[in-house]
């Protein structure tokens, strides 16, 4: 994409790291604009992540509601995790519906790709549809992860996202698709 637009494109000339965390590494890069001045750009790199629209056998979806402590609140979430190193992307969205639902899924299907931080992460999300679900167990979230898991119909999902009840965007993102591909018009 960026061969299609080489006006637009800026070219690094160093890096710097930050900062490097479990989930996060923070870098400044010193980089040339396309008038040929410099300038400094600061963002996250991160490994990626799955979201999944998990769809029930009676077309409600799974949500799981977990406290993020950068805003100090519950949010209401499709599940999703990051990519671990190495890891295919179905395999992270598979063992993502099993941690925090408990369901697993017999048909999937790649929707699309989302990038929800594009002035400051380099950060993915791809979005899966799950279908064919059964329950294998009780959900089994990391260590510091506690939820609840809830399911909606796809028009009370809708409507949290209208009233403010939904605001996280890669929740409202997969929504978007969730929409389309049940109503049939994907």
């Amino acid at each position: 994409m960026e061969e299609e637009y080489p006006h637009l494109a800026e070219q690094q000339l160093d890096s710097t790291q930050v900062f490097n965390g479990r989930l996060l590494d923070v870098r400044r890069d010193r980089v040339r604009l396309p008038d040929g001045s410099e300038c400094l750009r600061e963002y996250v790199r991160h490994q990626g992540a799955v979201v999944v629209i998990a769809e029930l056998d009676d077309d409600r979806l799974l949500f799981v509601r977990q406290y993020r402590y950068p805003l100090r609140r519950p949010f209401l979430e499709l599940p999703a995790g990051k990519i671990d190193p190495g890891e295919e992307l179905l395999t992270t969205g598979r063992r993502e519906l099993l941690e925090e639902t408990g369901y697993r899924a017999s048909s999937w299907r790649h929707l699309g790709v989302m990038h929800p931080c594009v002035g400051y992460s380099d950060e993915r999300i791809e979005i899966y549809l799950a279908r064919g679900l059964t329950r294998e167990a009780d959900p089994t979230p990391d260590s510091n992860e506690f939820l609840d898991v809830l399911s909606l119909r796809l028009g009370d999902a809708l409507a949290s996202v209208q009233s403010g009840a939904i605001t996280d965007a890669k929740t409202i993102t997969a929504l978007f698709w969730a929409e389309k591909v049940m109503r049939a018009a994907w």
